[in-house]
C-alpha cells in the first residue's frame, strides 16, 4: 500500500452498521468500500520546512550545491513518504536522511550496481523534546523477508524493544507504510517507513465503559490513533475489542476491499499475550506471495492490542491467489500466535516463489508443517527411549531395594538421558529431513485436519494441497521409508518418534481456528516400561511459546496439583527441560498412593516456564489449551468440533501446587467463562468466600491426618504426649506447622523454618508458640525473653554467632539447612522443606556413635522430606516411621469433597449454599467443613491402625514404608477391579455404599436419589469403589481372604 491516501493505501474499514466480518474463514465473506481507514496528517508547515532543509544542506556542503534542490525534492514529493515523518522530524534529521539516500546512490554507481541500500534509522529515547518512539527507513522488495542487508531485522527489533514489552503504562503504537514512489528516476526500488511512538492515553480516572456498558473504544485509546482513525475503523476496531475481552485467545477477522484484490485482516489479542507475533505474521503472507502496503499497531489501555494488515498479492507470483490464500493466512495466524519463534518456519526467500512446490526445503515449511516440527522436536526431547537394553540388563542385575544399588541405578539412569538424544542433536535431524517432516506431517493431518465445509476453500492453498496431491504413506510404509531413507540409527530414532507420536495423538486443539497454546490428548502406550513401569491412563502434553507442559493421571477420575516448576539459571533450565516429564510422572504416582481412599486416582500436571517468562501467563494459557480437549467446540471460527478418537467425556480435576496456590481462581472461573458445567469442580483450593472453596490451612485439614499418626504412635507405645519430646521442621506460618503446633502439646525443643532455627533443650515456652502460630509469624518473631539459658535463634543472615554451649555458627543459612540432623527427640515431624532433605547421601547423620537414632519415630508430613532409601535406612534401624502418602493424605481427602459439593450441587445451591454471604459462610458450609473433617479422621486413623497391624502380623519384618506401599498398591488395584466388576450395578448395593461415602449434610440437602442423576456415572463408579476397597481393606487388612470380601459385601446390605 501506498503512503497517501489512495485505493491501495486505506487500512480496514467497513459500513458502520452492521459490521460485516469474515472469522477465521468460516462465514461469508464481506465487501467493504474502498475509503480511508486513517486520515491523512497534512503538515502545514512542509514547504518552509522544506526550504530550510534545503539552506542546511547547502550549508553543510556534503551534497553538492547543484543537486542539492532536485535531491530535496525529490525526497520530499516524489518518493511519496507520509507527512507524519515530516510533521515528527527536525530539520537536522531530514537533512541526514537525504545525504543517506545520496551517499547511497554514490555507493551504488562506486559499485557499478543500480541497486540502492538505503537504510536509516532514529531512536528517540525517553526524555526527549520528541515523542519517544523510533523511525526506520530502508529499501524493501515487496513480499519477501530478507535476512541480511537494509532492514534485515527492523521488525524483530521493534517486537523485542517496543511491541512485545507494551503494557498499560508504557505501550507503543506502530505505523508503517510502504513509499508510492521510487527512490529515484533511475531506480524502482520502493522504501518502508516505520514510525514507533509512545502512546500516551486519555484520562485513566474517567470509567472506560459506555452507556451500554461495554467498553468505549474512545475512552481506552491513544490520543494520536484518535486524531487520524476514521469512524468506520473505529467501529472495526471496537468489534474486534469487544471479542477479545470474550475470548481468552486472538481475535481475527478479515475484509474484502470493494473494487480490489486488497484484503486487510485485524488480529486482536491481549497485550503481552505473545511474542515477536508482528515480524512472524511478515514471514507468513510473504510465504503465500503477499505483501502489505501499510500496517498499523494499536494499543489501548485496557490491555488490548490490535493489529491491521493491508496485503495485496505481488503481480505475475505463481502462489495460490490471495482469494484462497487469504484463508490459509488467517488459519496460520493463529498458530504463530501460539509459537511465533519456531525454527522450522522459513519465509520464501526470493519474490513469487510458490510455497506449494517447496522440494528442496532450501524455502521451508508452510507454519502448520513447522508447527508440527515444533510439537514432534518437543516430544522426541521427552520420549526418544534414553536407556535402551544395556540399562535394562543392568536393572536385572541391581538390587532396588537395596539403597546403594537403587543411588547407583538412578545416576546411570541420569547420565544416559543427558547424553544419548541432546535438544540441538534432535533439531539436526528434523532439519536434515524436510520430505520426510512433510510426509510425517500428512500422517498425522490424515488423522486430525477437520472434515468441514471449510475444506473446499482451502483447496488451492498449501496445507490442503499437500494432504490430497502428497501421497498418504502407512505408518508402515513410513517406517520403511524412513529406514530408506537415513542410515543413521540415532536420525531413525528420532524420526520414528514422530510416527509414534502421531500414533498415540487422541485428540488436539491444533487446527482450532483460535488458541493461545498447542494441547494433545495422547494414550500412554508409547512410554517404556523399563523408564515407566505403570502405564499412566492418559498424558496430556502442552506447547506455548514461552512454556511447556504436561499432565499425567493415573485413573480415568483423577485429581493432583498443577506445578509451577521454576529454574534459578541457564543450566537449570537446561535440566529441567529434560526432566519435566519424569519429574511429572513421579509427582502422579505418588499421588496415586496417597489418593488411595478417594475416588480420584493420582494426577499431577507440571508447567516449565521459559527463564523470562511470566508463570501466571504460561499458567493461564495452560489451563485454556487443556480445556480445549475438555469441552466441544461449538462457536464457527472461534472453537470448532475437533477429531476425537478418544471419544468420551473427559474431566480433570486440577489442584494447587508449588507456584498455583492463588491461580486456582481464575482457572474455575476461566473455565465457566467457557462455558464448561463442570467450572464448580474443576479446581479445588478455590477461595472459601468468593468460590466456596475449602481451604486446608484454616480448618487444618493436612494437619489432622498426620495428627492421627503421631497420636497413633503414641497409643501404640504407650506414650504419654506431654512427656514426648518434638523436633519440627516448618514453622508457625506454614499450613502443616503452624497446625502441628496449635494441635499438639508436646515438649518441642526445636522448629526450624525459613527465617532459622529455634532451639531451647529445655522445651520452647507453649503459650508463645501459640502465638506465633495463630498469627502466622516465623520463629524470627520468637519472644527469646521467654528462652531457657540454654535456648537459642539462629537466623539464616547470622555470621559467626556464639550459642549458650560455645560453638561459633560461621553461616546461618548453612546451620539451618543441617539442623534437623544435629537434634535428638523423641518423634521428628517435618511439616516443611525442600524435597529429599534426607537422602541416601546424607541419612547416616541421624544415627549417632553408638548407633542409636536420633529420633525413635517420624512422621513424615511433608511431601517427599525423605527419599525411599533414607525411609527403608531408618526403619532398619528401628525408627517407627510413616511415610508421607500415608501421613498427610488429608489434604487429598478434603479436597476430593470439595469437588463432590462441586458436582452434587446444582449451580444454584452452589452459590447459595457454598459461597460466603457478607462475608460468613452458610450452615451447610459449615456443616460440610465438620464432614469433612471426620472423614479425615477416620480415615487416617483406619490407615494407621491397619499398617501396625500388619508391621506387628510380620513381627516387624517389613517396614512400615513398604507396608504404607503395598496398602496403597493393594487398595488400587482393589479399586480397579470393583470398578470393571458388575457390584456397581446393584441398585440396592449402590445406594448403601454412597450413602456412607458422601457425607451427610450433603445428602441430606440435596437427596440420595437427586445426587445419583447428578453425579457423572463414572465418578459415582469410582466413589462407590474407592469406599468398598478402603474400608474392606482397613478391616481385614492386606490379605484378607475372599469369604472376608463375602461377609464385607453382606454387612453392606444393610441400609447406612
Amino acid at each position: 500500500m501506498a503512503l497517501q491516501n489512495g485505493s491501495q493505501s486505506d487500512p480496514a474499514v467497513a459500513p458502520s452498521d452492521p459490521v460485516p466480518r469474515t472469522k477465521s474463514g468460516s462465514e461469508t465473506p464481506h465487501l467493504v468500500p474502498n475509503a480511508p481507514g486513517y486520515t491523512t496528517p497534512v503538515f502545514s508547515g512542509k514547504d518552509e520546512q522544506q526550504k530550510q532543509t534545503e539552506a542546511y544542506l547547502s550549508h553543510l556542503g556534503f551534497i553538492p550545491k547543484e543537486f542539492v534542490k532536485k535531491e530535496v525534492d525529490w525526497f520530499y514529493k516524489g518518493l511519496g513518504i507520509d507527512d507524519t515523518y515530516f510533521s515528527n522530524e527536525s530539520v537536522d534529521v531530514i537533512s541526514d536522511h537525504i545525504i543517506a539516500l545520496f551517499s547511497s546512490k554514490l555507493m551504488a554507481f562506486t559499485r557499478k550496481d543500480n541497486k540502492l541500500l538505503i537504510d536509516v534509522e532514529k531512536i528517540s529515547p525517553p526524555g526527549q523534546k520528541q515523542r519517544e518512539g523510533a523511525v526506520f527507513i530502508h529499501t524493501s522488495p515487496p513480499g519477501v523477508s530478507v535476512s541480511d542487508g537494509p532492514g534485515a531485522h527492523v521488525e524483530k527489533r521493534i517486537d523485542a524493544q517496543y511491541l512485545d514489552n507494551s503494557n498499560v503504562k508504557q505501550a507503543y503504537r506502530l505505523e508503517t507504510y510502504r513509499s508510492t514512489g521510487s527512490v529515484s528516476q533511475e531506480n524502482a526500488q520502493q522504501l518502508r517507513c516505520y514510525f514507533v511512538s509512545r502512546c500516551s492515553f486519555q484520562d485513566s480516572t474517567e470509567s472506560i465503559q459506555g452507556e451500554d456498558g461495554k467498553t468505549d473504544i474512545r475512552k481506552v485509546s491513544d490520543k494520536v490513533f484518535l486524531s487520524k482513525v476514521t469512524e468506520n475503523t473505529l467501529q472495526i476496531y471496537q468489534e474486534v475489542m469487544w471479542n477479545v475481552e470474550k475470548r481468552h485467545g486472538p481475535v481475527i477477522e478479515m475484509y474484502e476491499v470493494e473494487g480490489s484484490r486488497e484484503k486487510r485482516i485485524v488480529i486482536g489479542y491481549k497485550m503481552g499475550g505473545t511474542k515477536s507475533f508482528f515480524s512472524a505474521l511478515s514471514d507468513l503472507y510473504h510465504f503465500y506471495g503477499l505483501y502489505s502496503a501499510r500496517k498499523y499497531v494499536e494499543q489501548f489501555s485496557n490491555g488490548i492490542s490490535i493489529i491491521s494488515l493491508y496485503l495485496n498479492p505481488l503481480p505475475n507470483s505463481s502462489s495460490p491467489p490471495i482469494e484462497h490464500s487469504i484463508h490459509q493466512v488467517m488459519k496460520e495466524a493463529s498458530l504463530l500466535y501460539v509459537l511465533p519463534e519456531n525454527p522450522f518456519f522459513r519465509a520464501t526467500p526470493t519474490s513469487g516463489a510458490d510455497p506449494s512446490m517447496n522440494v528442496s526445503g532450501a524455502v521451508g515449511h508452510a507454519v502448520q508443517e513447522a508447527t508440527y516440527a515444533y510439537a514432534g522436536w518437543i516430544f522426541a526431547q521427552h520420549f526418544c527411549n534414553r536407556l535402551g537394553p544395556a540399562y535394562l540388563q543392568l536393572k536385572n542385575v541391581l538390587d532396588e531395594n537395596d539403597a546403594t544399588h537403587a543411588e547407583v541405578l538412578n545416576n546411570i539412569k541420569t547420565r544416559f538421558r543427558e547424553e544419548t538424544f541432546t535438544r540441538q542433536s534432535i533439531l539436526d535431524v528434523i532439519l536434515a529431513h524436510p520430505e520426510l517432516l512433510r510426509l510425517l506431517y500428512v500422517n498425522f493431518a490424515m488423522t486430525h485436519y477437520p472434515n468441514n465445509e471449510d475444506a473446499g476453500r482451502l483447496m488451492p492453498t498449501l496445507s490442503y494441497q499437500r494432504l490430497h496431491t502428497t501421497q498418504a504413506l502407512s505408518d508402515m510404509e513410513l517406517h520403511e521409508k524412513i529406514r530408506k531413507t537415513v542410515q543413521n540409527k540415532h536420525e531413525v530414532q528420532v524420526l520414528e518418534s514422530f510416527l509414534i507420536f502421531n500414533k498415540h495423538v487422541l485428540k488436539t486443539n491444533f487446527y482450532q481456528p483460535t488458541k493461545v497454546a498447542l494441547s494433545f490428548r495422547l494414550s500412554s502406550g508409547f512410554l517404556p516400561e523399563v523408564e515407566y513401569p505403570k502405564l499412566p491412563f492418559g498424558v496430556f502434553f502442552v506447547i506455548g511459546s514461552e512454556f511447556r507442559g504436561f499432565h499425567v493421571r493415573f485413573r480415568d477420575v483423577a485429581r493432583g496439583g498443577i506445578r509451577i516448576v521454576r529454574s534459578r539459571g541457564k543450566e537449570n533450565y537446561s535440566i529441567n527441560q529434560r526432566t519435566l516429564f519424569d519429574e511429572n510422572y513421579a509427582l502422579a504416582s505418588t499421588q496415586s498412593l496417597k489418593n488411595k481412599d478417594i475416588p480420584e486416582g493420582g494426577a499431577k500436571g507440571t508447567i516449565l516456564p521459559s527463564l523470562d517468562a511470566s508463570p501466571r501467563l504460561c499458567f493461564e494459557k495452560y489451563v485454556d489449551a487443556v480445556i480445549d480437549l475438555l469441552i466441544p467446540g461449538s462457536s464457527p471460527g472461534i472453537k470448532e468440533p475437533i477429531v476425537d478418537l478418544y471419544g468420551k467425556p473427559e474431566l480433570l480435576f486440577f489442584g494447587p501446587d508449588e507456584g498455583t496456590a492463588d491461580m486456582m481462581d481464575w482457572a474455575a472461573l476461566h473455565a465457566r467463562s467457557r462455558g464448561a458445567p463442570w467450572w464448580k469442580s474443576f479446581t479445588t483450593g478455590k477461595s472459601a468466600e468468593q468460590l466456596g472453596g475449602v481451604p486446608h490451612d484454616t480448618y487444618g485439614m493436612t494437619s489432622l491426618s498426620v495428627r492421627q499418626y503421631v497420636l497413633g504412635l503414641y497409643k501404640h507405645y504407650g506414650l504419654k504426649e506431654k512427656e514426648v519430646t518434638k523436633v519440627q521442621t516448618g514453622g508457625p506460618d506454614g499450613d502443616l506447622g503452624s497446625n502441628e503446633i496449635l494441635l499438639g502439646n508436646e515438649k518441642t525443643i526445636a522448629i526450624i523454618d525459613g527465617s532459622g532455627v529455634l532451639a531451647d533443650p529445655a522445651g520452647l515456652n507453649r503459650e508463645e508458640l501459640i502465638r506465633l502460630a495463630k498469627a502466622r509469624k516465623m520463629i524470627s518473631h520468637f519472644d527469646r525473653s521467654k528462652l531457657s539459658k540454654d535456648g537459642y535463634v539462629v537466623l539464616v543472615e547470622d555470621q559467626d554467632l556464639k550459642l549458650p554451649s560455645g560453638e561459633v555458627v560461621p553461616d546461618g543459612t548453612d546451620f539451618r539447612n543441617t539442623a534437623h540432623f544435629r537434634f535428638k527427640a523423641d518423634i521428628f515431624v517435618p511439616c516443611g522443606g525442600r524435597p529429599e532433605a534426607v537422602n541416601i547421601s546424607n541419612v547416616a547423620a541421624l544415627i549417632d556413635r553408638d548407633g542409636k537414632p536420633h529420633y525413635k519415630y517420624i512422621v513424615e508430613g511433608a511431601n517427599l522430606f525423605l527419599t525411599q532409601q533414607a525411609r527403608l535406612f531408618l526403619e532398619k534401624r528401628k525408627v517407627a516411621l510413616f511415610k508421607d502418602a500415608s501421613a498427610n493424605k488429608g489434604g487429598v481427602t478434603s479436597s476430593s469433597l470439595e469437588v463432590l459439593a462441586g458436582l452434587g450441587l446444582s449451580e444454584q445451591e452452589y452459590l447459595d449454599l457454598m459461597i460466603f454471604k457478607d462475608g460468613k459462610p452458610s450452615e451447610f458450609y459449615q456443616s460440610y467443613v465438620k464432614d469433612i473433617q471426620q472423614k479425615i479422621v477416620d480415615n487416617a486413623a483406619n490407615e494407621c491402625s491397619c499398617i501396625q497391624r500388619e508391621h506387628a502380623r510380620n513381627n516387624g519384618t517389613k517396614p512400615r514404608t513398604l507396608l504404607s506401599d503395598e496398602l496403597s498398591s493393594k487398595l488400587n488395584d482393589l479399586q480397579a477391579e470393583l470398578e470393571s466388576s458388575d457390584l456397581f450395578d446393584d441398585i440396592s448395593s449402590r445406594k448403601n455404599v454412597l450413602s456412607r461415602a458422601i457425607p451427610g449434610t450433603l445428602v441430606k440437602q440435596v437427596g440420595l436419589e437427586t445426587l445419583m442423576t447428578r453425579l457423572p456415572e463414572a465418578y459415582q463408579k469410582a466413589l462407590f469403589s474407592s469406599w468398598v476397597a478402603a474400608h474392606y481393606i482397613y478391616k481385614y487388612g492386606t490379605t484378607a481372604s475372599a469369604v472376608d470380601f463375602y461377609h464385607f459385601i453382606r454387612a453392606l446390605e444393610r441400609p447406612n
